[in-house]
């Protein structure tokens, strides 16, 4: 987030219910249960974090299954995904990218992502009135199969290279040309305009709809179609590439690649998937507070928990496949 001293100071005076809180890492594997309901493996890999409950099959109340979540707010089952990266070696084989904590956030969560959930934007607070995500809520944004122009539609789906983890700009549209010092940030920010009245839809964005011309910006009013304002969702996942600045080909070409195998070598096809589970009206208590970030805990008004709390939080594993070390193929796909 591209947040002056200056652009802070007003931010805290004027804005009203903005989440920013991580969710440590709950499984790694091929399942898909917004996409591919019921499918066990799944066409490729994604990290999940949030509610242990994560399965091939997920329908009802999610935020009333699982025993535990990887997310500070201990209200919070949902489940939140995107696509795993991978680095690419000249000799064909790959590897895993890990994943860091935001420095933002305390200190040893396993993995994951940081999570927000802001008002319509970060300058006219306190207008509109914010309605949560109803139990049983999904969607998605972007698509492994998107080109170029889906990127340029949709401004949310951005990547920073990172000098270290407090970097927030520039936003780039596709895979940095050169190593980052401190690492590859992803970014994936979801439409906040709802038409009321589907939970899904077939292609899983059709009853949503986007009014932001960039990530954490002033959005549009929303449209007749789509009337209902929810929370501006909004994921970033740190990825420690600087375990790979010595090993990049030599023609300078990029070696990272998305689960999903996109053999061009670029990440255009860059996706995210969203689950509600928020505990009942625990989300809209939010929404409708004054609390802001980690002011937002212990209580005021969400439960929070500890970060051992976090880690200590897995869900089952139901595809059994091996996808640590150097692998002859992406999880899923053929060498």
């Amino acid at each position: 987030m591209r947040w002056s001293p200056f652009a802070l100071v007003a931010l805290l005076k004027q804005s009203q219910a903005a989440l920013r809180f991580g969710c440590g890492t709950v499984t790694i594997q091929r399942l898909d249960p917004v996409v591919q309901s019921n499918v066990s493996p799944s066409a490729h890999l994604h990290q999940v974090v949030g509610g242990n409950a994560f399965s091939p099959n997920m329908t009802g109340d999610i935020g009333n299954q699982g025993t535990c979540t990887t997310c500070t707010f201990s209200e919070d089952f949902s489940n939140y995904w995107t696509a795993v990266l991978f680095f690419k070696h000249t000799n064909g084989s790959y590897k895993r990218v890990k994943i860091m904590e935001n420095d933002a956030l305390p200190a040893g969560i396993n993995g994951g992502m940081t999570i927000y959930y802001t008002q319509q934007d970060f300058n006219s607070n306190g207008n509109k009135k914010i309605t949560a995500f109803p139990p049983g809520f999904r969607m998605t944004v972007g698509s492994p199969t998107q080109g170029k122009d889906g990127l340029t539609k949709h401004k949310g789906l951005r990547f920073t290279c990172l000098d270290t983890k407090s970097t927030r700009f520039p936003e780039i549209d596709d895979f940095p040309k050169k190593p980052c010092k401190g690492g590859l940030m992803t970014e994936h920010h979801f439409p906040s305009c709802w038409d009321g009245k589907n939970l899904d839809s077939p292609d899983h964005q059709a009853h949503m709809y986007d009014t932001q011309p960039t990530g954490f910006a002033a959005g549009g009013a929303c449209p007749s179609s789509h009337p209902v304002r929810v929370p501006q969702l909004a994921y970033e996942t740190l990825w420690d590439t600087a375990e790979f600045k010595d090993m990049w080909p030599k023609d300078g070409s990029n070696p990272f690649v998305f689960s999903y195998g996109d053999q061009e070598g670029h990440a255009y096809g860059t996706h995210a998937d969203y689950m509600f589970g928020w505990k009942g009206d625990a989300l809209q208590r939010a929404m409708d507070s004054s609390c802001m970030f980690n002011a937002c805990e212990n209580g005021k008004p969400l439960k929070s928990q500890s970060v051992a709390q976090m880690n200590a939080c897995k869900a089952k594993e139901f595809v059994n496949e091996d996808h640590e070390g150097w692998l002859k193929a992406l999880p899923g796909m053929t060498a």
